[in-house]
């Protein structure tokens, strides 16, 4: 039988598909998720195959249908709350962090909030200050939640069944340039278990560990560094808490150097946590070189000219990585167009 390969997107609506004819207590609600487009398909006419009950729109009222996700979930219902826009999750940290979170560990496991919240991330068409920002890390600090970023669409429908399946809130990171990536997808259900990252290319150079989006641009930054005689291991974490330190640690051992790429800033970040647990775990032994790669300290811009400066591309890891392994004083950065995600990206979300 011929492998199938079906689009992030497509991986995601696959997934809910399955969750909502397997399970009658999940319903999907938020901004937009019975409208013609179907927050990019992900949702597309939900409403018309399970009914208007299990796929509803909702007011620009974050915090409250927030509340609406815990009460149900607590009634025994697994709600799937879509957010087009991550952002707007600071509107909902009451209600996640104080109440689903803690939920669980307040009343000793009697209670359970299995919620899944989905949130959009990533740069094109002007998204700027306040559409494109990630804030994973602030949710991967907070006992009780669960926060997956995964890049495949593969791991894409295997980490949404697990999410769904899972008697915890999950915060679940989708990158708007990962929707029309293809990949082999199963057409069974099944779960991507959290908590264990995926080797997705073999090297003995230098580690490169990249979230979400940037495991896009760290392979093509591998391809670029082939050309030059590095050859990179790349890893995507795939689950940001529960994080799979094992696995880095053990390639950044082996290969002495340890670059993390994260598509946030890296202050206080997921990068700077991954580099501290991996430090920390080989502190006996052979320490690797590392260095982080994300935002500058500032807002996103809006304008394409400065948001291509201000996002990290597989040149610019391809030039960080090539520093590191051929010493400080070396420069190099490759040619490369720009990548076709982003060149083709046009809206409206």
């Amino acid at each position: 039988m011929a492998e199938r390969e079906l689009t992030y997107a497509q991986a995601i609506y696959e997934a809910t598909v399955q969750e909502m004819e397997r399970d009658p207590s999940v319903f999907v609600f938020g901004l937009g998720v019975d409208d013609p487009i179907g927050l990019y398909g992900t949702t597309l006419d939900l409403h018309k195959r399970f009914g208007a009950e299990r796929n509803f729109d909702t007011p620009l009222a974050e915090d409250a249908m927030t509340g609406v996700a815990v009460g149900a979930a607590f009634a025994g219902l697994r709600p799937i709350h879509v957010h087009q826009r991550m952002d707007f999750l600071m509107l909902c940290m009451n209600q996640l962090v104080n109440v689903a979170a803690k939920a669980s560990y307040t009343f000793a496991g009697a209670v359970k909030a299995p919620i899944v919240v989905r949130g959009v991330i990533g740069r094109s068409w002007g998204q700027g200050p306040q559409h494109s920002q990630s804030l994973h890390s602030m949710f991967m600090h907070v006992p009780g939640l669960k926060v997956v970023a995964p890049t495949t669409p593969h791991d894409a429908k295997g980490c949404l069944i697990a999410a769904i399946r899972d008697d915890n809130p999950v915060i679940f990171m989708e990158h708007r340039m990962l929707y029309n990536i293809r990949g082999i997808v199963p057409e069974a259900a099944y779960d991507v278990p959290f908590g264990k990252a995926r080797v997705l290319a073999h090297g003995d150079d230098i580690t490169i560990v990249a979230i979400s989006h940037m495991v896009v641009e760290a392979l093509r930054a591998k391809a670029h560094l082939e050309a030059e005689g590095i050859h990179a291991e790349v890893i995507d974490p795939v689950s940001l808490a529960p994080l799979d330190v094992d696995t880095i640690a053990e390639s950044a051992e082996k290969t002495g150097r340890l670059l993390v790429v994260d598509n946030d800033w890296t202050g206080c970040g997921a990068s700077a946590e991954i580099i501290a647990a991996v430090t920390e775990r080989l502190q006996d032994g052979l320490v690797p070189r590392v260095a982080r790669l994300g935002f500058a300290p500032a807002p996103c811009p809006t304008t394409k000219p400065l948001e291509n400066l201000f996002y990290p591309t597989g040149r610019t890891i391809a030039s960080k990585a090539y520093a590191m392994v051929r010493g400080s004083g070396a420069e190099w950065v490759p040619q490369a167009a720009e990548a076709a995600e982003i060149a083709e990206f046009r809206g409206p979300f």
